[in-house]
């Protein structure tokens, strides 16, 4: 593993080098370099969890007045799987640096989502521990937020719903959704759908599918409303 490579990939600098390798340390690897003092990443995965549970739901809380606890939740779910956990891995390139034993390294470890998650979890705990909070919801204002805000987990939430309850809040108002374009090839379309609300606040999102499309543009709307 090169730590310093993997410092510079990340815009990082550790204090304690041997919790970064910790995190990226496997037990498989471990159990093969039994006379060294290695040890594996499942402490600072089990640390890891709950830093990114409480970094997520901070920022669900803080972006989402109007959005209900149980919204909250199921949006927090699908950020903090494994699936979602696999892809911000894979996209920093975690796989590159993890030390695995060589049974577990020929049997396709190095891509395996749910090793790569719980990679990913343990140098957040690492991270945690070597510089504190702040430092560590900064990485994920970094990594992860960004996806949030885009809708990468749109499809988790009902935005749809939680326009229409804000809105029948004023009789008078009407949602007024329209598909205003279509782009790409007939196997590959992407769809632009727009949300138009009575007092002229509106909004727009593109997703695969309409209904993907729609809800992107509601939870614009919703986004408008915050500020």
């Amino acid at each position: 593993m090169n730590v310093a490579q993997l410092e510079e990939q990340l815009h990082l600098t550790f204090n304690n080098h041997t919790l970064l390798r910790q995190a990226f340390t496997h037990s498989s690897y471990v159990n093969e370099h039994r006379d060294q003092t290695f040890s594996d990443n499942e402490r600072l995965e089990f640390l890891g969890d709950a830093v990114l549970e409480l970094g997520v739901s901070q920022y669900l809380y803080r972006k989402n007045p109007n959005m209900p606890e149980g919204e909250m939740t199921k949006l927090r779910a699908s950020i903090v799987c494994e699936p979602s956990l696999y892809n911000f891995a894979k996209e920093l390139k975690f796989g590159d640096h993890v030390l695995l034993g060589k049974g577990e390294e020929q049997t396709g470890g190095r891509d395996r989502p749910a090793l790569l998650a719980d990679v990913f979890e343990a140098f957040l705990g690492a991270l945690y521990l070597d510089q504190g909070f702040d430092i560590a919801l900064a990485f994920l204002e970094e990594h992860v937020f960004p996806k949030i805000d885009t809708g990468a987990f749109s499809h988790a939430m009902d935005y749809k719903s939680q326009l229409q309850e804000l809105v029948q809040q004023d009789k008078n108002q009407k949602i007024v959704y329209q598909i205003i374009e279509e782009k790409g090839p007939s196997h590959n379309k992407e769809f632009v759908a727009e949300v138009v609300i009575k007092e002229g606040v509106s909004g727009t999102g593109v997703g695969r599918t309409k209904k993907e499309a729609e809800q992107r543009a509601a939870k614009k709307v919703l986004d408008t409303f915050a500020k």
